[in-house]
């Protein structure tokens, strides 16, 4: 198979997308947390500190799923370079890995989309609790 300086580049739009969408998670899950800090330093709730700590679990996942998309799109300016430069049989590896951290990125996110899901069951709980 040949690498041609466009392969690489069909990652740019995926990626980017990815990253977007990472941060959009990243920004709601600040405002949530805010959100809960009050509501536990008033209420001391047990639920709202396990939602807080599924919380912190999820933005350290949200962390590791923007590095690897930031490492994919680093990977594959770097590969593009080197097909620039003219070494397209050099230029595999780092496609090839940043492919392998773009799955990485996509594996992290479906995590934490479980994650987040506990923290529904929690809250669903929480309210059942109460009635």
């Amino acid at each position: 198979m040949d690498l041609t300086l466009a392969t690489p580049s069909l990652l740019f739009p995926a990626v980017s997308l990815l990253l977007l969408a990472y941060t959009n998670r990243f920004l709601a899950l600040a405002s949530l947390i805010r959100g809960l800090q009050a509501q536990y330093e008033t209420t001391h709730r047990r639920s709202l500190a396990a939602q807080i700590a599924n919380l912190r679990q999820r933005v350290r996942l949200i962390q590791y799923m923007q590095a690897a998309g930031a490492g994919s799109l680093f990977l594959c300016v770097g590969s593009m370079g080197v097909l620039f430069a003219g070494g397209s049989d050099l230029a595999r590896w780092p496609f090839a890995a940043s492919l392998f951290l773009m799955m990485v990125s996509l594996a992290l996110s479906v995590k934490e989309i479980w994650i987040s899901v506990t923290a529904l069951n929690i809250q669903l709980a929480d309210m059942e609790s109460d009635q």
